[in-house]
């Protein structure tokens, strides 16, 4: 039953969504920042709770969309608008929103909450439901966690292989295809309303 709802387009496409939204080689100045400060960011403890906070808010999502009175497909064009947005940020270098979280003091904040699984990581996870079958999104949230341990465990490493330019066309690169696809979501779910309408 769940080989058969297993899909490599399905997982590659929520992979590729999550990264850029998540854009842990964009975090990477931060976390050397909290590195230089004394404190070690611990690569196995974020991405395992990133991980877990990931798959409950995806499983616990439906029952909070019911507890709002929403359908699924509203909150997708929701999602879209704010993966939109972050799409903006990511091509324009402008700042949209704001990282008001408490800083540089754990692991867990700001790192886990609200670098790795925040709002907008968290809204397109459980957007991606209306598109693709649960499994395929927890297999591409798992694969995205893997690379998160390796680039906050061999961070320095990173940062010199790829450089700041590299970073800086990844970013850019991400930003585009995530903008294109916050338009085809949008315009999916639109479509879908408005034939349940």
């Amino acid at each position: 039953m769940l080989l058969s709802s297993l899909s490599f387009q399905e997982i590659l496409s929520s992979f590729l969504v999550l990264f850029a939204v998540i854009d842990i080689t964009g975090a990477i100045p931060i976390i050397m920042g909290i590195n230089s400060g004394g404190q070690k960011v611990k690569a196995g403890k974020a991405a395992v709770i990133s991980l877990v906070i990931y798959v409950a808010f995806l499983f616990a999502g439906d029952w909070l969309l019911k507890l709002f009175n929403t359908d699924i497909e509203s909150f997708a064009i929701a999602g879209s608008l704010i993966l939109f947005a972050l799409a903006v940020e990511m091509i324009f270098s402008i700042e949209i929103f704001r990282n008001d979280g408490p800083a540089g003091y754990s692991t867990v904040v700001p790192v886990v909450f609200p670098l790795i699984a925040g709002a907008g990581g968290l809204t397109t996870a459980l957007s991606l439901r209306a598109q693709y079958d649960v499994s395929n999104i927890v297999i591409a949230l798992v694969l995205n966690m893997i690379v998160v341990y390796f680039v906050i465990r061999y961070v320095d490493k990173v940062e010199h292989i790829i450089g700041k330019g590299g970073i800086y066309i990844l970013r850019k690169f991400f930003g585009v295809i995530l903008l294109a696809m916050a338009v085809k979501m949008f315009i999916e779910n639109l479509t879908l309303l408005i034939k349940n309408f």
